[in-house]
């Protein structure tokens, strides 16, 4: 391919050029790594149905789970995890966030989470909980429990839910890892979306990011799932 550009705009055109190269190797060994990781690591895909994880995850949304996640360290709070809950006919699959771990108290008092006796100073913004259902009350989770809610608080079933309830651990089928529809990009995007520009969209999972990082805009267009 044959490219016109006057002699003083070259070198950055160049530049462009390699970036928009790189974005599509980078692409091309995201897609090779996952169905390869499907294959080989354990892990599995999950659709997401419904909204109850909006906006972090919309109904129809593709997700890769990590399956071995949780046997190499602990679950960490603000997690989103797959969980595998009973029905009355048949077992189905959920996404749901980590809130509480073993052994912490925890409260919904005024619309807000409370783990020993404390409120949590959550990373993202949630809206005021309307009903804190099962967790009005202060209650201490045992051993291998964990308290979980939906990103979509007000319009979910989760802990807070008598047909929920608490998540055992041997439940949770794992971590939820990348988000598989669209183009997926693992890795620090503040720099990389200042080199290749505004007009691509990428989607982020299990990233150390500080979200506080990125414009208004481009927050908008990346998908945090988990905050390490």
């Amino acid at each position: 391919m044959k490219y016109d550009f006057d002699l003083e705009n070259r070198k950055e055109a160049r530049k462009q050029l390699i970036y928009k190269i790189l974005l599509t190797v980078v692409e091309i060994a995201i897609v090779i790594f996952a169905g390869f990781a499907i294959t080989h690591i354990g892990m599995v895909t999950y659709t997401v149905s419904g909204q109850s994880m909006a906006p972090t995850l919309k109904n129809g949304d593709k997700i890769l789970v990590n399956k071995i996640s949780y046997h190499l360290h602990s679950v960490k709070r603000n997690d989103v995890v797959v969980v595998e809950q009973s029905g009355s006919e048949h077992n189905y699959y959920t996404s749901v966030r980590i809130i509480g771990l073993p052994g912490e108290k925890v409260q919904i008092k005024d619309g807000k989470v409370y783990i020993d006796g404390n409120k949590l100073n959550e990373k993202y913004h949630f809206p005021k909980m309307e009903n804190g259902g099962l967790a009005l009350e202060a209650f201490t989770l045992d051993d291998n429990e964990y308290f979980v809610l939906c990103d979509n608080r007000n319009n979910c079933e989760d802990s807070r839910n008598a047909n929920i309830g608490n998540i055992m651990k041997e439940n949770i089928v794992g971590k939820a890892w990348i988000r598989t529809n669209g183009l997926e990009l693992i890795g620090h995007i503040d720099a990389f979306k200042k080199k290749i520009g505004n007009n691509v969209k990428l989607v982020i999972v299990d990233a150390n990011i500080n979200e506080k990082a990125f414009s208004e805009t481009v927050a908008h267009e990346v998908l945090l799932l988990a905050h390490e």
